[in-house]
């Protein structure tokens, strides 16, 4: 395949698969928008994470990649630092690559912690817990946020593990207890739209709150089902702009300072 010649400064998207993309358009409208002639965005879904020093040997030019699913746990043994935010939470979605290292960061977090603040002022709430809905590396920013802001959680897995419980174990106490339900699994993205997280919706209340980090569609079955039991809801959306920005700004720090070669 031949492969297309970049300019300057080349970003991208890693994942598999990367069939709804919000990163490429958001990326190129925003480089158009402020003239950065030099930067370009592209998708690369790789079926495996074993090709990803092939994807930059292939692309020298690539200075910073956002990582999605299944990737954000599997990326870490490839990189040759972590920041230690991103080492806490265990997972990265965002690589700077300058001077042939690669270091890992977690904006996820960063966009969930701003996003979920709004999201609980603008409804005047005070979150008692949370269930948070997955394992996975979204799951972990989500986790690490709500410990920050002394939020007791609980996970809820289809497979638990010792300290998680199973969809099955969630019963009306519960959901009084820990209020706040944030799917962080990709249940109901586009375009397997009828998918949910197996919830007992009927046990929902005005008094729960559901969050969920897919965007796309804006009301997922997650969503739409908790607004049917007059639940406050909130989609992924303005959590994934916030983490773009932070991303943005990590690629331009590590360019212009992290890594500048020795006199």
């Amino acid at each position: 395949m031949q492969r297309t010649i970049y300019m300057a400064r080349l970003f991208g998207l890693i994942g598999y698969p990367l069939t709804h993309s919000f990163s490429k358009r958001y990326f190129s409208e925003k480089f158009e928008k402020e003239g950065l002639t030099d930067c370009a965005y592209e998708l690369f879904p790789i079926e495996s994470i074993d090709q990803l020093p092939a994807l930059l040997q292939q692309y020298p030019e690539l200075t910073g990649l956002n990582v999605t699913i299944p990737y954000k746990e599997a990326v870490m043994p490839y990189l040759h630092r972590l920041n230690p935010e991103a080492a806490a939470i265990g997972a990265v979605n965002t690589i700077c690559i300058a001077n042939g290292m690669l270091t890992g960061y977690n904006t996820d977090a960063h966009g969930f912690r701003i996003s979920l603040e709004r999201f609980l002022k603008s409804n005047q709430k005070l979150i008692s817990g949370a269930l948070v809905l997955g394992t996975g590396g979204a799951s972990k920013a989500v986790t690490w946020v709500l410990h920050q802001m002394q939020i007791p959680f609980i996970l809820v897995s289809r497979h638990p593990k010792p300290g998680q419980i199973h969809y099955q174990d969630i019963q009306k106490e519960l959901l009084q207890q820990y209020p706040l339900v944030v799917n962080a699994t990709p249940l109901g993205m586009a375009p397997k739209v009828q998918e949910c997280p197996p919830l007992p919706y009927h046990l929902l209340t005005p008094n729960n709150l559901l969050y969920d980090l897919v965007y796309n569609p804006e009301y997922t079955r997650f969503l739409q089902q908790g607004m049917e039991m007059g639940c406050y809801t909130s989609n992924g959306l303005e959590m994934l702009y916030l983490q773009a920005e932070k991303a943005w700004a990590l690629w331009n720090a590590c360019a212009t300072t992290e890594y500048k070669p020795k006199p």
